[in-house]
Protein backbone atom coordinates (compact mmCIF):
# COMPACT_ATOMS: atom_id res chain seq x y z
CA UNK A 1 0.00 0.00 0.00
CA UNK A 2 1.20 3.30 -0.88
CA UNK A 3 2.57 5.59 1.87
CA UNK A 4 2.02 8.91 0.57
CA UNK A 5 -1.53 10.46 -0.36
CA UNK A 6 -3.38 11.10 -3.11
CA UNK A 7 -6.45 12.07 -2.36
CA UNK A 8 -7.76 14.46 0.33
CA UNK A 9 -11.03 14.21 1.62
CA UNK A 10 -12.89 17.16 3.24
CA UNK A 11 -15.47 17.16 5.62
CA UNK A 12 -16.78 20.32 7.00
CA UNK A 13 -19.65 21.53 9.48
CA UNK A 14 -20.68 24.43 12.01
CA UNK A 15 -21.93 24.56 15.70
CA UNK A 16 -23.05 26.87 18.01
CA UNK A 17 -20.48 28.58 19.93
CA UNK A 18 -21.55 27.61 23.41
CA UNK A 19 -21.06 24.11 22.76
CA UNK A 20 -18.10 24.36 20.22
CA UNK A 21 -15.90 22.65 22.86
CA UNK A 22 -18.44 19.98 23.49
CA UNK A 23 -18.38 19.34 19.93
CA UNK A 24 -14.81 19.44 19.46
CA UNK A 25 -14.43 16.58 22.18
CA UNK A 26 -16.73 14.41 20.08
CA UNK A 27 -15.91 14.86 17.15
CA UNK A 28 -12.09 13.87 18.20
CA UNK A 29 -13.41 10.67 19.64
CA UNK A 30 -16.12 9.58 16.99
CA UNK A 31 -14.78 11.23 13.84
CA UNK A 32 -10.95 11.77 14.48
CA UNK A 33 -10.12 8.64 16.38
CA UNK A 34 -11.52 6.12 13.22
CA UNK A 35 -9.83 8.19 10.81
CA UNK A 36 -5.68 7.73 12.53
CA UNK A 37 -6.42 4.03 12.46
CA UNK A 38 -6.77 3.79 8.48
CA UNK A 39 -5.79 7.30 6.70
CA UNK A 40 -2.69 7.59 5.80
CA UNK A 41 -3.05 11.19 7.78
CA UNK A 42 -5.75 13.68 9.69
CA UNK A 43 -6.08 17.22 10.47
CA UNK A 44 -8.82 18.71 12.61
CA UNK A 45 -9.03 22.64 12.21
CA UNK A 46 -11.36 25.06 14.54
CA UNK A 47 -12.55 28.17 13.36
CA UNK A 48 -14.45 30.48 15.60
CA UNK A 49 -16.10 33.35 14.48
CA UNK A 50 -19.09 35.48 16.65
CA UNK A 51 -22.25 33.34 15.80
CA UNK A 52 -20.88 30.11 15.01
CA UNK A 53 -17.73 27.80 15.06
CA UNK A 54 -16.48 25.92 12.11
CA UNK A 55 -14.50 22.50 12.22
CA UNK A 56 -13.19 21.14 8.85
CA UNK A 57 -12.00 17.96 8.88
CA UNK A 58 -9.23 16.40 6.26
CA UNK A 59 -8.08 13.01 5.93
CA UNK A 60 -5.48 11.39 3.23
CA UNK A 61 -5.70 9.01 1.15
CA UNK A 62 -3.20 6.45 -0.90
CA UNK A 63 -6.11 6.39 -3.63
CA UNK A 64 -9.54 6.32 -3.86
CA UNK A 65 -9.78 2.42 -3.46
CA UNK A 66 -8.76 2.91 0.03
CA UNK A 67 -11.39 5.75 1.21
CA UNK A 68 -14.03 3.93 -0.77
CA UNK A 69 -13.11 0.67 1.67
CA UNK A 70 -13.01 3.27 5.25
CA UNK A 71 -16.49 4.59 3.43
CA UNK A 72 -17.86 1.16 2.73
CA UNK A 73 -18.03 1.94 -0.87
CA UNK A 74 -18.91 5.68 -0.87
CA UNK A 75 -16.46 7.88 -0.42
CA UNK A 76 -18.35 11.15 -1.45
CA UNK A 77 -21.61 10.28 0.94
CA UNK A 78 -21.53 12.26 4.25
CA UNK A 79 -21.89 10.04 6.93
CA UNK A 80 -23.07 11.81 9.74
CA UNK A 81 -21.77 11.14 13.32
CA UNK A 82 -24.75 9.86 15.73
CA UNK A 83 -25.24 13.38 17.81
CA UNK A 84 -24.22 15.50 14.68
CA UNK A 85 -28.12 16.10 14.23
CA UNK A 86 -28.56 17.25 17.33
CA UNK A 87 -25.07 19.80 17.61
CA UNK A 88 -24.86 20.91 14.23
CA UNK A 89 -26.36 24.19 13.16
CA UNK A 90 -27.49 22.10 10.11
CA UNK A 91 -25.75 18.53 8.49
CA UNK A 92 -23.09 18.90 5.74
CA UNK A 93 -24.39 17.93 2.38
CA UNK A 94 -21.35 17.27 1.16
CA UNK A 95 -17.93 16.03 1.40
CA UNK A 96 -15.34 17.38 -1.08
CA UNK A 97 -12.80 15.04 -2.74
CA UNK A 98 -9.17 16.52 -3.95
CA UNK A 99 -6.54 15.39 -5.70
CA UNK A 100 -3.36 16.23 -4.12
CA UNK A 101 -1.16 17.83 -6.82
CA UNK A 102 1.52 19.24 -4.48
CA UNK A 103 2.98 17.86 -1.15
CA UNK A 104 5.61 19.47 0.65
CA UNK A 105 5.71 19.51 4.29
CA UNK A 106 8.93 20.96 4.77
CA UNK A 107 7.73 23.08 7.15
CA UNK A 108 10.19 26.02 8.73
Amino acid sequence: MPTKPTIARIWRGRTRPEIADEYELYIRAEGISPLEKTALGVQLFREDRDEEVWFTTISYWADMEAMSDFTKGEPTKVHHLGRDPELLIALPERIEIHQILVDEQGLR
